[in-house]
């Protein structure tokens, strides 16, 4: 059985170019794994490999070049949105554009606690409920305007409005004073934040008392004198969001400013002379989309110093001269997710459907028992994902290292189906439903990179194996965008979907598991999620072990009610030329920051 499975999963790997260019010997060995051409025997004697290891710091030590200039590859199939605001965009694409020339008032260090190395400093109040936050002297936006308090203050009025439909508007935002009745339309203020005279102190107070001040508070402003004030009605908020000012011509304060943006395909930087940090190394950056297939080429070519790396590509880049991969376990997860009922927009809560397709958790348990992981880290990444198994990544410390949560086990799955009355009535090897029904699952899932494809067709076969019938929805992979638009526009006909969350520094889970939250795209809701995501950012969660024991409680939870299934952990790799000095993808490290990036001749 075990080479059967191995064996389908080479032949459906047969479409990727990259894999077959890989196989130019007859074996070759990659972490200790010896296997042999598609078609061999040897295939089924895969062995468990140890997890790999990485730099996270580029070797190079020389001077930095003066006026140097780097450039940046963005590793997508797709162009890119284009939503240069913190508070609007959605996806990590462009998260990678804001880096360069937008940052959070506070820094954070390597636990993602914030600090104060950053463009201002904090002080949080005895009860803990308050924290106030002091603009240092010389922090500008690119236009030269000073960066205010007023400016911090502009964000959360944005987050909390009656019309803002972003993704922002979460804990422990939602936990501030006068945010509910602001958030409503019951009052034109926050009442709980406050601005000093000088516009340079912020003083944010909040209902009850939380750890997650020290890691999600929200810290980015937005400069209303550039971008118009939507709450005196001098722009809307649709307008504000589709605007030249987030769109192509954007403004921050970090180290350098947006000059030219080619929508959906290059950003030019160039160094903000009056940065509050220094002076930074690069006199310019430029941002390219490169597509996946073809960044392993550029990098060689050196017209591309540093990009993201897609693992499935990793056999052909680990030997390379021209640059060298860095790589750390890290705050992404990939998973499987249920439609499980729908978002409602008018009162902007999720909803449960106790009639959803899949609303018998059984199934949704022997869904998740028959994707054999294992095999997909291994064969398809070369051992760069390991399986997943709760919705807390092991970066974060709040992972429960003892819950195995839904191993590979499809006469478990099989049982399961059963259970639930789920069986094969006309003997065609599907099952049908409890009631006999035919049963099909639409199956919403995106292209990008050499993979997609192969491991969606893997995944469809793990459960046809366990007989259920699952079809590519609309008979195909969907883009990213088109992918998010309809899992947040509600397509009714989406059953299940595969997607990938990059969690954020906060471990609280509610900005995608909570019942008010718009990424909860399952639309899962119970009671006692509710209770445990509350306590888990309680006054009583400073007590670091109480905490632990809640979000332990939270992913045994998840792990039965399945709303997700998690599939893969991921190793982050970054492919970096060995021009580039001072460059470092640890968040602790001072060489995080892009303005101490610096290149060599």
């Amino acid at each position: 059985m075990v080479k059967k499975k191995l064996m389908m999963l080479v032949s459906l790997m047969l479409v990727l170019s990259v894999f077959l260019a890989a196989c130019g010997k007859d074996k070759e060995k990659v972490e200790g794994v010896e296997k042999e051409k598609p078609g061999s025997e040897k295939i089924e004697e895969v062995e468990k490999t140890e997890e790999p290891s990485f730099p996270v710091d580029v070797s190079n030590k020389d001077a930095v070049l003066e006026d140097g200039e780097l450039v940046y590859g963005l590793v997508s199939s797709d162009p890119f949105k284009g939503t240069l605001s913190p508070v609007f965009y959605q996806d990590a694409y462009d998260a990678e554009l804001l880096r360069f020339f937008a940052e959070d008032l506070l820094a954070v260090d390597g636990d993602y606690l914030i600090t104060n190395d950053g463009a201002a400093t904090y002080d949080i109040s005895d009860e803990n409920k308050t924290i106030t936050i002091k603009i240092k002297d010389g922090v500008k936006w690119h236009d030269g305007e000073p960066v205010k308090a007023s400016d911090l203050l502009y964000s959360y009025e944005i987050m909390g409005h009656p019309d803002y439909t972003g993704m922002r508007f979460d804990f422990p935002t939602t936990n501030i004073k006068g945010m509910t009745a602001y958030h409503q339309g019951k009052a034109d203020t926050i009442s709980g934040i406050t601005i000093s005279d000088d516009d340079k102190t912020i003083a944010i107070a909040f209902e009850t008392a939380s750890p997650s001040i020290l890691s999600g508070v929200w810290t980015a402003p937005t400069p209303r004198h550039y971008l118009g004030d939507v709450t005196k009605g001098e722009i809307t908020m649709e307008e504000l969001e589709s605007s030249d000012k987030i769109r192509t011509k954007p403004i921050g304060f970090g180290p350098y400013k947006v000059v030219k943006v080619v929508s959906g395909e290059s950003v030019l930087y160039e160094r903000f002379d009056d940065y509050w940090g220094g002076k930074p190394n690069l006199k310019s950056v430029v941002l390219k989309v490169v597509n996946s297939a073809s960044v392993l080429e550029a990098l060689k070519k050196g017209e591309v110093d540093i990009a993201k790396f897609p693992t499935d590509q990793y056999l052909n880049a680990k030997d390379a001269d021209q640059f060298e991969l860095l790589g750390r376990l890290g705050l992404s997860y990939t998973y499987i997710g249920f439609n499980l009922g729908e978002w409602d927009k008018k009162n902007k809560i999720n909803i449960m459907d106790s009639k959803a397709k899949l609303a018998d958790k059984r199934v949704r348990q022997a869904m998740w028992h028959a994707m054999d992981n294992e095999v997909v880290g291994k064969e398809m990444y070369h051992g760069l994902r390991i399986p997943a198994t709760t919705l807390i990544t092991p970066a974060i410390s709040f992972r429960d290292d003892e819950n195995k949560g839904r191993s590979y086990d499809p006469e478990k799955a099989k049982a399961l189906l059963d259970e639930a009355g789920f069986v094969d009535v006309n003997g065609d090897g599907i099952r049908e439903d409890a009631e006999g029904k035919e049963f099909v699952l639409n199956f919403l899932t995106m292209s990008g990179g050499e993979v997609a494809e192969p491991l969606a067709k893997w995944y469809m076969q793990n459960w046809e194996e366990i007989g259920l019938k699952v079809v590519l929805l609309d008979g195909r992979l969907h883009e990213l965008q088109a992918f998010y638009d309809m899992l947040e526009t509600g397509r009714p006909d989406i059953d299940i979907f595969q997607g990938a969350w990059k969690t954020g520094s906060d471990p609280d889970p509610s900005g995608i598991h909570g019942r008010e939250s718009v990424s909860n795209f399952s639309h899962y809701t119970s009671e006692k999620n509710d209770e445990l995501l509350a306590a888990g950012v309680s006054e009583q969660a400073f007590d670091v072990d109480y905490r632990k024991d809640i979000y332990n409680q939270w992913q045994a939870m998840m792990v039965e009610d399945v709303s997700l299934a998690p599939t893969l952990y991921r190793y982050d790799l970054e492919a970096v030329s060995k021009r580039v000095v001072n460059y470092s993808i640890d968040p602790g490290s001072p060489n995080y920051a892009p303005w101490m990036w610096g290149v060599t001749k």
